[in-house]
C-alpha cells in the first residue's frame, strides 16, 4: 500500500480546483480503492481550515472539513516526539514551521510528501517528493 502525506498545498490546489489537483485526485481514488493511504497533519489541516476561512468564509470551510473526512483522509495528532523533530527540522531548514510537521509525520509514517511548494525542495534528500 502506497502512502502518502498531503501538504495544505495540495489539499488547497485539489479543492480550488487548480493546477496540479490531478495527482492528489488520482491518490484519493487510490484512497477509496484501498490502495493507498492519504494523511494529513493537523498542523497542516490548520492552515487549510484558515486559509479557507479567510478566503471563502465560515460555510465553507465547515464543507471542507466535512469533505476531508469523508475522503478518507487520515488527520495526523502532533505527539511530543512529532514537535521535537519538527523542531529540529526547522532549526536546519530555512521554511515554515508548519511545513517542518509535513515533513516530520512523512518521514514517521514512511510516506511520499505530497506538494508543489518549493521550499520543500531543500529537503528532497530526506523525504520522498512527489511534485504536484
Amino acid at each position: 500500500m502506497n502512502n502518502y502525506l498531503l501538504d495544505s498545498f495540495a489539499i488547497l490546489r485539489f479543492i480550488q480546483k487548480e493546477p496540479g489537483d490531478e495527482p492528489v485526485k488520482a491518490i484519493l481514488e487510490e484512497v477509496r480503492t484501498g490502495k493507498a493511504c492519504a494523511m494529513l497533519n493537523v498542523i497542516n489541516m490548520g492552515e487549510v481550515i484558515y486559509t479557507v476561512q479567510r478566503r471563502f468564509g465560515l460555510q465553507f470551510k465547515l464543507d471542507v472539513v466535512m469533505n476531508i473526512n469523508r475522503l478518507g483522509i487520515v488527520i495526523l495528532p502532533v505527539p511530543n516526539d512529532l514537535v521535537f523533530r519538527a523542531a529540529e527540522l526547522k532549526a536546519r531548514f530555512a521554511m515554515s514551521y508548519a511545513d517542518t510537521f509535513a515533513v516530520a509525520s512523512a518521514l514517521e509514517h514512511d510516506a511520499t510528501l505530497v506538494t508543489g511548494d518549493p521550499e520543500f525542495r531543500q529537503v528532497e534528500h530526506l523525504v520522498k517528493i512527489l511534485w504536484i
